[in-house]
């Protein structure tokens, strides 16, 4: 008898669920996410087989309220001395964060009629506040308290991934190529993935085994272009430029784009992450004021929206053109995916590049979805492998990528 997709889903998860209660053995891991946009809580309930390959089985996505986002946005620029309370804020939200991830989870669970006991563990990557890779002693914060969600929940939860790369001298970041390496390598091209959240960071998948795997943030994906966009439309429904609508109406400054790359960050070398408490308001408005000085042209809120969107395309471009001369394949992920104008502006400069360096190979660029996988919940399905890698003791960090000085298995258990 022949079924529907949705019909074999349901089928599946029936056997799925008979074969656990037979077994008493949890087959489920869910991947929880909370990125640099500040905008929700992705859930990824995944299944493991026999080689490790990661089957998303059904995701859940729970937008945060816009006083939880201001709270969280709230705590990534540079702290003022003056203003109080500031570690309270930090830890009240580390828990409050941690009360919205269990709600999310056993929403998930509801949706799915499994039990606590279905699944064998929560990755919690929790919500990244703090990020000083290049400080005299590095430190990287997440909060969203992962023995709170394990209490509230009664899973086990793995979090506190970065923490051991940095022990070993690492920069704890970005932790995804790891991941990324078991489902997206290719013999017959270079691969790249490009995760454009608030940040944008790349995944470089060489064909040729000479050559290093590498990962590190390029710079700002969306963080820039959404700050600006909410700055001039606080009564907006959106929280970002959807499609690109805004920039789209504006023109790119080459004046201006060309003084944002020579940023000391887009100088530096792999290894290399950043976050938003330094790409953010402050750092803009530092950089608009340097061009009022030296030039004269009046730019509208528009143009420099373009040129933003320029800068994070040109400095994802630069990355991947620096590190291929071959066929190669470009898989976008992340909210910045979905941006058009963001994406044409990268197709611009790739064309612009390979034409440059006279190649004759050509470079795809495609969506991670074409593969199959949902690119808005990429990350999500990572931490849920970062949780079985846990627990079966794999090798989770790559240090070509971070700078640790060993491989090592990420992460710390919390339990219920």
């Amino acid at each position: 008898m022949l079924y529907p997709p949705s019909a074999k889903v349901a089928l599946y998860t029936r056997a799925m669920n008979k074969y656990m209660t037979l077994t008493n053995v949890p087959q489920y891991y869910i991947g929880l996410m909370s990125g640099t946009s500040a905008d929700g809580i992705d859930l990824a309930l995944v299944t493991f087989d026999n080689l490790n390959q990661p089957s998303l089985r059904s995701s859940y996505y729970q937008p945060y309220s816009k006083s939880i986002s201001n709270k969280i946005t709230s705590l990534y620029g540079a702290v003022n001395s003056s203003e109080k309370d500031n570690i309270d804020c930090a830890f009240e939200l580390d828990v409050e964060l941690a009360q919205l991830f269990a709600e999310a989870v056993n929403t998930l669970l509801k949706k799915e009629r499994l039990s606590a006991s279905d699944i064998a563990a929560i990755g919690n990557h929790g919500q990244t506040i703090r990020h000083r890779p290049q400080a005299q002693f590095p430190f990287t914060l997440q909060i969203g308290c992962s023995q709170t969600l394990a209490a509230l929940t009664n899973i086990k939860v793995v979090g506190q991934f970065r923490q051991k790369d940095m022990a070993y001298g690492g920069q704890g970041a970005p932790l995804t190529p790891a991941f990324h390496q078991k489902i997206f390598t290719e013999n017959d091209c270079d691969v790249f993935i490009v995760n454009i959240g608030g940040i944008a960071n790349i995944t470089y998948l060489p064909s040729e085994k000479n050559n290093t795997l590498l990962g590190f943030d390029t710079g700002p994906g969306n963080a820039l272009i959404d700050d600006w966009f909410q700055l001039h439309h606080p009564k907006s429904h959106y929280k970002y430029d959807k499609n690109g609508t805004w920039s789209s109406t504006g023109q790119s400054n080459s004046d201006l784009l060309k003084q944002l790359l020579t940023d000391d960050y887009c100088q530096l070398v792999p290894p290399k992450s950043t976050g938003r408490e330094y790409f953010n308001l402050i750092w803009l408005t530092n950089k608009l004021n340097k061009f009022k000085q030296h030039f004269r042209d009046e730019l509208t809120p528009q143009d420099i929206q373009a040129t933003l969107t320029d800068f994070t395309a040109m400095t994802i471009s630069k990355a991947i053109t620096s590190l291929t001369n071959h066929k190669a394949k470009i898989y976008l992920c992340g909210g910045g995916a979905h941006n058009a104008a963001l994406k044409r502006r990268l197709n611009q400069h790739l064309n612009v590049a390979t034409k440059t360096k006279k190649s004759s190979d050509n470079i795809e660029v495609i969506h991670t979805n074409q593969k199959g996988i949902d690119g808005d919940q990429l990350e999500a399905i990572a931490f849920a492998w970062f949780a079985f890698a846990y627990d079966k003791k794999l090798l989770s960090n790559i240090p070509a990528v971070t700078g640790a000085s060993k491989y090592c298995t990420l992460g710390t258990e919390f339990l219920p």
